[in-house]
């Protein structure tokens, strides 16, 4: 199935990447008689895509944006009905009520970003069962938490998963994130950036795998440069940020820290505040933020962001569906993404970005695809273990703070 989504991704890239422009579904085309693309035409007439924003908004350079620009892109060059709904607040049965009204208004396409659809995938797919859900970044154990409550180990090799939700309907994509975590961690260090920082929202797996592999690659290059790293490890215990994490902030650049991971949803912005006063640096997370980050704050703070790939993600799944009608080659996995290209790094659903990454001397591009060449046959090994309460290195010095609020 990896090798299928690859090939998949190959074809869809050339459609549309996050944010990138369309190209209309007559070019995809061009090639096939009138009749062929007529039978297309038919077939995409069939569906109508809506996106659930999860508690955010489609404006907010994370997940919501940059899957509602992926799904945009793809219906608009495609000719297929779209549009998006919000919550009106940060609640299971908020997303609930609004894929109700998503059904009711005749779209049979869901897009749904984020762990806290779990539970919206809990009750709506039951309550749906002729609509097909794709849930980016929702785990197993997301499910398993929402339905069994207080009774959940943690360990979701205990359960059968499927035997909580409607399984025949719905697709999750779950994130390799500790690698682009090592990646960037591994190009800061090699960027000399020896004081560093990792900000996490709250201690859930996705963005415990995205510190611990940081700290993983991070370790490793200063094992092969033999700098004196070390690093602030801490948890906001909440997705945005506000006063006293900014305070907490401060207090890091001011004892030396020059580059802070910040990943949580809205927690950067306290990095940002506090990297602002002091000409700090920031790697932003799940999507490119260099935009967003350098112009918020300052030119050039963003070193760079790892990347979770959503849109190839979006347009792998809705090509599958809505063109080639293949819904039953995805329906009922939990499929987990990562490296698909030891040759080509921007092909991952993993990777830090080509574009806007600081690239130096210490680290190039050409450094940068030989460490994705090695990751993907197997030379440099990245451990998903979260287990352990607290990271844990051998040749950096990790100075674990908790959660600050």
């Amino acid at each position: 199935m990896k090798k299928f989504l690859a090939l998949a991704l190959a074809l869809v890239m050339t459609v549309s990447l996050a944010a990138c422009g369309s190209s209309g579904s007559g070019s995809a085309a061009s090639g096939s008689s009138s009749a062929a693309a007529s039978g297309s035409a038919a077939a995409t007439s069939d569906y109508h895509v809506a996106m659930i924003t999860d508690y955010g908004d489609i404006t907010d350079q994370s997940f919501n944006q940059t899957t509602y620009e992926a799904c945009k892109t793809f219906c608009e060059g495609n000719s297929v009905d779209f549009t998006y709904y919000k919550p009106a607040g940060d609640s299971t049965a908020d997303r609930v009520s609004m894929v109700d009204k998503a059904v009711a208004d005749g779209y049979n396409v869901i897009v749904m970003p984020g762990y806290a659809f779990a539970g919206t995938i809990v009750q709506s797919a039951k309550e749906n069962p002729d609509v097909k859900f794709v849930a980016l970044d929702v785990a197993a154990g997301d499910i398993l938490q929402d339905a069994l409550g207080d009774k959940y180990d943690y360990n979701p090799a205990n359960w059968n998963v499927t035997d909580y939700y409607n399984s025949d309907n719905v697709y999750c994509a779950v994130y390799q994130e500790e690698l682009c975590g090592y990646m960037a961690g591994y190009a800061a260090v090699k960027l000399g950036y020896t004081q560093l920082g990792f900000l996490g929202g709250m201690a859930v797996p996705a963005v415990m795998r995205y510190g611990y592999g940081f700290v993983q690659g991070a370790d490793a290059a200063a094992a092969e440069t033999s700098a004196d790293v070390t690093l602030n490890y801490a948890y906001a215990n909440q997705f945005k940020g506000d006063a006293d994490i900014t305070a907490a902030m401060d207090t890091w650049y001011a004892a030396g820290t020059k580059c802070v991971f910040a990943c949580g949803g809205g927690v950067y912005t306290s990095a940002a505040e506090a990297a602002a006063k002091v000409d700090g640096k920031i790697i932003g997370v799940d999507v490119d933020q260099s935009g967003i980050i350098d112009g918020q704050y300052v030119e050039g703070m963003t070193v760079t962001s790892a990347m979770k790939g959503l849109a190839a993600t979006v347009n792998t799944l809705l090509t599958e569906i809505v063109l080639n009608n293949n819904w039953d080659s995805y329906k009922g996995q939990i499929q987990t993404l990562g490296l698909v290209s030891g040759d080509d790094p921007t092909q991952n659903y993993v990777q830090i970005p080509m574009d806007t990454t600081q690239w130096g001397d210490g680290f190039t591009q050409d450094d940068y695809k030989a460490l994705v060449s090695k990751m993907f046959d197997g030379t440099v090994k990245v451990s998903d273990d979260i287990s352990a309460e607290q990271p844990s290195a051998t040749n950096i010095t990790i100075n674990f703070q908790g959660n600050i609020k």
